[in-house]
């Protein structure tokens, strides 16, 4: 069989078959190594992010319990000396509606600040990467509540160059052996090109005219001769193979078939399980809605239990005293008409009335204060406008307006304030809940009049103002400490005590004076409750 000059272009393909092997099996190899250590890369920049998060969030739980976010902000600080943290962010949990809100935030040098991720909380509880950054959002948990979560975006600024880097020195390592394998190639073609011709060419052969019984011949090369023994029994089982593939085809075409019905039908399931899914998070948002409903009528239940619970003694003792009062008209009035009545039993009756109308009044007297402390408890704010006072003069006017009803306990009360602080807010509903927490630590704290203290220390940032109130007294029950700002929550049962005094001073900070309260529960002493009040323009 004459041999054309095609064999320059089978040594061409053949150079360029090993070049191209070559070239693929860098490229996958590289590639391979490549994606794993830069997933390696990843990984140790989750496991540094999260550390960095976890730590931030420990350290943060002191912060936000006690809202001292500039604290927290000079602590961020520290972390301008890691390159690969960006911004962080911390949320605290607001205790009015439950969701969080900004808290303090940290940003690097010659970086952006970046939005508020509250509405990304729940999708970022795991790393996401970007194309530039890492996020991770880490929740704060403290007794193992969550009362805040700490925001975390690293950059990956070293990792891109990193893998620049070394995508560079692939491609060098890649071109270097290209080159090296060319010129092998070049030497190897030259023994092996000529067979493999002939071999090309006897497979053209059979390709167009499907000359099955042709057979290759031997050559002086082993691997040669092993190909075109296995070209010859490859050309004499093609026959079958063909007629076999008839075969076969026919059976996908059966199995195509029967997997489009597979198909078919798995789609119906899926769309019935889908529709299934609806209805049942629809009946989950009506439940939802109910408990929500049943848990609104179980408060409104309870706050009018509370104040059926606290009139009804005093009006049903009024109610008595009248009616025994009414008995004893009608004894008098009746030995009156008999002409039986004494001088003595004239003087019974007016001592007993005396004694009567006293229990009437005063229980009358407690009914109507009851009544007038569940009207504070609704706190206006309108009612009042807000001007500057100066602190230091307030507080010791306080405590000068209340000697005479605290002087029973003696207290020392200690105030902590710069004489020129001054702020601009409702001066009424400050004083009401400064009283009543002195009212409160006399009545609740004390036992004796020995060695009481009381202390106010003022604290002052950029943009609010912390009252701090300590007494040294008996302290809170931990059985009440969660609820102590709730209605009819008191120690003093049956003592006088209508366990509104507390939650009337928290509607007065929250609502007319726009702050916020907290007791302090890792107190070891006495009782110590944070007063904070945010600074308005013009505060000094």
């Amino acid at each position: 069989m004459p041999i054309f000059s095609t064999q320059t272009s089978i040594r061409k393909a053949l150079t360029n078959a090993v070049m191209l092997v070559t070239a693929l099996c860098l490229s996958l190899s590289i590639s391979i190594s490549t994606y794993l250590d830069v997933k390696e890369q990843k990984a140790l920049i989750v496991d540094k992010i999260s550390i960095l998060s976890k730590i931030i969030a420990y350290n943060a739980q002191i912060t936000v319990l006690f809202d001292d976010n500039e604290t927290e902000s000079e602590r961020l600080k520290s972390f301008e000396s890691v390159p690969l943290i960006k911004n962080i962010h911390i949320y605290s949990i607001d205790e009015l509606s439950n969701e969080p809100v900004f808290f303090s935030s940290f940003n690097a040098n010659r970086t952006p600040p970046v939005p508020i991720k509250v509405g990304s909380i729940d999708s970022l509880l795991e790393p996401r990467f970007t194309d530039k950054d890492i996020e991770l959002i880490t929740p704060i948990v403290y007794e193992g509540d969550t009362i805040g979560y700490v925001y975390i975006r690293g950059g990956l600024d070293r990792l891109n160059q990193y893998i620049n880097r070394k995508i560079i020195i692939d491609i060098l390592l890649t071109l270097f052996v290209l080159v090296l394998v060319y010129f092998v190639a070049r030497r190897i073609q030259k023994r092996i090109a000529n067979p493999i011709d002939e071999l090309s060419n006897l497979l053209q052969d059979v390709s167009k005219n499907h000359n099955y019984d042709t057979r290759a011949q031997k050559t002086n090369i082993d691997e040669i001769n092993q190909l075109a023994g296995s070209l010859n029994i490859m050309l004499s089982r093609t026959q079958k193979q063909i007629e076999r593939h008839e075969k076969d085809k026919q059976e996908i075409k059966q199995l195509n078939q029967s997997l489009e019905e597979k198909v078919n039908q798995r789609t119906i399931a899926l769309r019935e399980a889908n529709q299934e899914l609806l209805n049942t998070l629809e009946r989950m948002h009506q439940y939802q809605n109910q408990i929500v409903e049943n848990e609104k009528m179980a408060s409104l239940g309870q706050m009018v239990a509370g104040v059926a619970h606290e009139v009804n003694t005093p009006i049903g003792l009024g109610i008595t005293g009248s009616t025994l009062l009414r008995d004893k008209l009608a004894e008098i009035h009746a030995q009156f008409e008999q002409k039986t009545l004494t001088s003595a039993h004239l003087k019974r009756f007016i001592n007993d009335g005396i004694e009567n109308l006293d229990l009437i009044y005063r229980n009358l007297n407690r009914a109507a204060e009851l009544v007038s402390s569940f009207k504070k408890v609704a706190v206006n704010q309108d009612v009042e406008v807000s001007t500057k006072i100066n602190l230091n003069d307030l507080l010791n006017d306080v405590v000068m307006s209340m000697r005479s009803e605290i002087q029973y306990r003696n207290p020392k009360i200690t105030i902590n304030c710069s004489n020129d602080v001054s702020i601009e807010t409702k001066s009424g509903p400050l004083q009401q809940v400064l009283q009543q927490l002195l009212s409160n630590s006399v009545i609740h704290a004390f036992s004796d009049n020995q060695d009481n203290e009381i202390t106010f220390n003022v604290d002052r940032n950029e943009s609010s103002l912390s009252i701090h109130y300590f007494d040294n007294g008996i302290g809170v029950e931990k059985s009440i400490r969660k609820r102590i700002f709730d209605p009819f929550v008191t120690t003093k049962r049956g003592e006088g005590g209508s366990g509104l005094g507390m939650h009337l001073v928290y509607n007065l900070v929250t609502q007319a004076l726009g702050g916020s309260i907290v007791y302090d529960e890792l107190s070891d002493e006495g009782a110590h409750f944070i007063i904070t009040l945010p600074l308005q323009e013009g505060a000094a």
